[in-house]
């Protein structure tokens, strides 16, 4: 295995500046756009997001064409990735591309490697040359993760939905990735303005493209609770029924839940529920009135404030409560985590903060799952294995920066989400309509251009777990709200978690984002034009 190297700038700039010599006619009758227009014949090998962590040009490419099969090894797993990576490329190519699992030569070959241990559990290797292409993983997820790269190599146009001009080409060589860290996420929070089932979905195809791994969905806040608890209804029919600014709300049943989990499981994401508690609970405390130490329901709350809101740590009901609700996720949720969230609770008072943190995290784990909170958790007593997702700033203090990492220290690992990095909800700049700014503005470059491993003082890099997106929705609810704030900073995110740190560099990276314009213009991302990044012509 070759030693992870950067690709090189040149090919970036030839990336962005060679005149392509497209040959074909979409059935359509569209021209390419000028953009892909611009685009090369062959795309340099390794000029994706993520970087890969080893790239050996040389040899012909390969050409997908007319006769190109997919080749799996025969098994059910290897067989799902080839009917996805099928579904992407039919529309585009008109190619039948049929899927199977007998010899066939100019094959696009899917294995997978049970001795191949290297490439780890999302690992993968890629190999193209003129005869055929062949992508090896030890695991059915690294096989997922080695197909966005192959789409990555293929011209930007293979995205879209109606047939386009060829020729199919991928560069000569050989790719060996695996990812840095195993933590590759982005949250989002369909509470404080409710996401429907599609819109969850379409931000599923959108990140896996980029390697993430994790779907964090913020189900429960102060301006709405949205997921059906059987044992406690009025969670969702009454907490459900509305969100910041007024409006319906809404919720998910859990058969619309486990929806989304499938959804994502296909797409090899795993899906991490949060119940934030013990503070932004103000849906829940309307739902129910015995959850108040008053025993008098607030009313349902539309603004953006926080810090208002706790249950009612004394009362042994806010247990019952507890563990009802988390058994009830628990049993519909096949991952790992459970996050209990834990931020922001400045209406809970220390001791209770302590008292609470100390009977729940047992029952997380009685129903079989592992805690994630806030970062405010190590404050309290982590429980063993327990995450702590740091979401501070550059600024924030010194002593709670320093709690962190001797939570670190001491076995609680980390996924890092500093707000005035990689909070999507941050506007961009002063003229950014959407998006809030309390963490100051946050550009592309300042998204991308940091350290998870040397990020937090103290905290060793073995302690990392991750990095993760969030995208806060106060001021968020439509697909184009989502597409202008995650992207293009989300792709950049995914890259410092996935790629070696030895390849991190912003001017080698925003010539292969401006290189992502067209494809996420073909997939309908309808992205932030920034100034930072050299975008081709429209």
């Amino acid at each position: 295995m070759s030693q992870p190297r950067p690709i090189p700038r040149l090919l970036g700039s030839l990336l962005l500046l060679a005149a392509a010599t497209l040959s074909g006619v979409a059935a359509s009758g569209l021209a390419a756009t000028p953009a892909e227009a611009a685009e090369p014949t062959v795309r340099p090998l390794g000029q994706t997001v993520p970087v890969p962590a080893s790239v050996e040009p040389g040899g012909a490419p390969f050409a997908l064409t007319a006769a190109t099969r997919i080749r799996t090894d025969g098994s059910a797993a290897a067989r799902a990735v080839g009917d996805r990576l099928a579904e992407v490329l039919r529309p585009s190519t008109g190619f039948a591309l049929p899927v199977t699992d007998r010899p066939s030569a100019g094959a696009i070959r899917l294995r997978l490697s049970a001795g191949d241990t290297t490439l780890g559990d999302e690992g993968y290797r890629l190999h193209s040359s003129r005869d055929s292409l062949t992508i090896t993983a030890h695991r059915p997820a690294g096989l997922f993760r080695g197909v966005q790269t192959l789409r990555q190599q293929l011209p930007s146009r293979v995205e879209k939905d109606i047939r386009q001009p060829g020729p199919w080409r991928v560069a000569g060589g050989t790719i060996t990735d695996s990812p840095r860290f195993a933590h590759r996420g982005a949250m989002l929070d369909v509470s404080r303005h409710f996401l429907t089932v599609d819109q969850v979905k379409r931000y599923i195809d959108n990140i896996s493209l980029y390697k993430i791994n994790k779907l964090h969905l913020h189900l429960s806040d102060d301006q709405g609770w949205r997921i059906a608890i059987d044992s406690w209804p009025r969670l969702a029919t009454y907490g459900g029924s509305t969100q910041v600014g007024g409006g319906p709300g809404g919720y998910y049943t859990k058969a619309q839940y486990k929806e989304i989990l499938r959804y994502a499981a296909d797409r090899y994401i795993e899906v991490v529920p949060e119940i934030d508690m013990p503070g932004h609970t103000n849906a829940a405390l309307a739902s129910y009135a015995e959850l108040n130490c008053d025993g008098v329901a607030p009313p349902l709350y539309t603004g953006t404030a926080v810090g208002f809101s706790s249950l009612c740590v004394p009362k042994e009901v806010t247990y019952d409560f507890v563990d009802d609700v988390i058994r009830e996720i628990a049993a519909i949720t096949p991952g790992t985590y459970l996050h209990i969230g834990g931020d922001e609770a400045h209406s809970t008072s220390h001791e209770d903060y302590v008292t609470f943190m100390d009977r729940v995290q047992p029952i997380v784990a009685k129903y079989g799952k592992t805690v994630i909170g806030w970062h405010q958790l190590t404050g309290a007593t982590p429980a063993k294995g327990a995450l702590a997702q740091y979401w501070g700033l550059d600024g924030t203090s010194a002593a709670e920066k320093a709690q962190v990492a001797r939570a670190a220290q001491n076995g609680t690992r980390l996924i890092l989400s500093p707000a005035d990095r990689v909070y999507l909800d941050m506007k961009y700049n002063k003229d950014t309509e959407l998006g809030l700014s309390w963490a100051g503005y946050v550009e592309v470059r300042r998204s991308y251009d940091w350290d998870p491993g040397a990020y937090l003082p103290g905290a060793p890099e073995s302690a990392i777990a991750g990095v993760e997106a969030p995208l806060w929705t106060e001021t968020i609810s439509t697909n184009a709200h989502i597409d202008h704030m995650a992207f293009p900073r989300l792709p950049g995110v995914a890259e410092l978690g996935w790629s070696p740190a030895a390849t991190h560099d912003w001017e080698d990276y925003r010539l292969r984002l401006a290189a992502q314009g067209p494809r996420m213009e073909a997939l309908g991302i309808d992205y932030y034009r920034s100034t930072q990044v050299p975008w081709p012509a429209e």
